[in-house]
């Protein structure tokens, strides 16, 4: 393990391994480097580039300093840049493509953007569920209700009640608590208190993008990732076959390799 320290002062705990351009991968919400499936894919990744795991502020070996803001979140990723040389490309899955997609807007340093399943949704009857998730997970939040903050979240995308139940007498539960206070950062500030697809900032992304959704998944994701692919200046769409929102790393790591070297190639 490395440390790098962001703008604010907060320590940032990553790893990296590999060679060549610098390539950072961005979490989604209640996760931390140590994932398998995180570390299955930078270690896909790294015969092609110098993959840089981290664990976001307020996870894993990160510290975090109170106020959050998502300017914060970005200054983090700029330090991780600073560390990787100075220019990489970003990986984002879930929220973490939420954010990757922010920094990408905020950053000339990011050379290129491959997001999977950035779960925006532009229907209404969602972002009215959407809002009602946000109140409540601010609630549970404000009261300390940590486990029920990452109980509202796995209800929100799905998972069965006697599933959580269950979840919540296993000993994994509590690494989910205690990073269940950045369920916020990710929702109520990454994504926004609508969810919606943040149109205008997408319009001022120059590096190219990459845009990638499962074909086995959620039917939402589809339409985001084709409206998005439609914003972008320059972005390319693929669809993942037999793949969820849980994209197998040796599923999506060729497609982002491929992706990112086509556009090494074309400078």
């Amino acid at each position: 393990m490395k440390t790098v320290t962001s703008a604010d002062g907060t320590t940032l705990a990553y790893d990296w391994q590999g060679t060549g351009p610098a390539l950072i991968l961005v979490d989604g919400a209640l996760t931390t480097r140590a994932s398998g499936s995180k570390q299955q894919l930078a270690a896909l990744l790294a015969p092609h580039f110098t993959t840089y795991l981290y664990d976001r502020r307020g996870r894993g070996d990160s510290g975090d300093t109170p106020p959050y803001s998502v300017a914060r979140e970005i200054d983090d990723i700029a330090a991780m840049i600073d560390e990787a040389g100075g220019a990489a490309s970003l990986y984002g899955h879930s929220s973490g493509a939420c954010l990757a997609l922010l920094a990408a807007e905020r950053l000339p340093s990011v050379t290129a953007l491959a997001l999977y399943e950035a779960p925006y949704n532009d229907a209404p009857e969602a972002q009215r569920a959407w809002g009602v998730y946000i109140d409540r997970l601010t609630a549970a939040l404000a009261e300390n209700r940590r486990g029920d903050a990452v109980a509202l979240f796995m209800q929100y995308v799905g998972i069965p009640d006697s599933q959580i139940e269950a979840m919540r007498e296993q000993p994994f539960w509590s690494g989910y608590e205690a990073i269940a206070p950045t369920l916020a950062y990710d929702h109520t500030g990454i994504m926004g208190r609508s969810g919606a697809i943040p149109t205008d900032l997408i319009a001022r992304v120059t590096a190219p993008v990459l845009v990638m959704h499962g074909d086995a998944g959620l039917a939402f994701m589809a339409v985001t990732a084709e409206t998005l692919g439609r914003l972008f200046p320059h972005a390319q769409v693929r669809t993942l076959a037999g793949q969820t929102h849980n994209v197998e790393p040796g599923v999506v790591a060729p497609v982002v390799s491929d992706f990112l070297e086509s556009v090494a190639a074309s400078r």
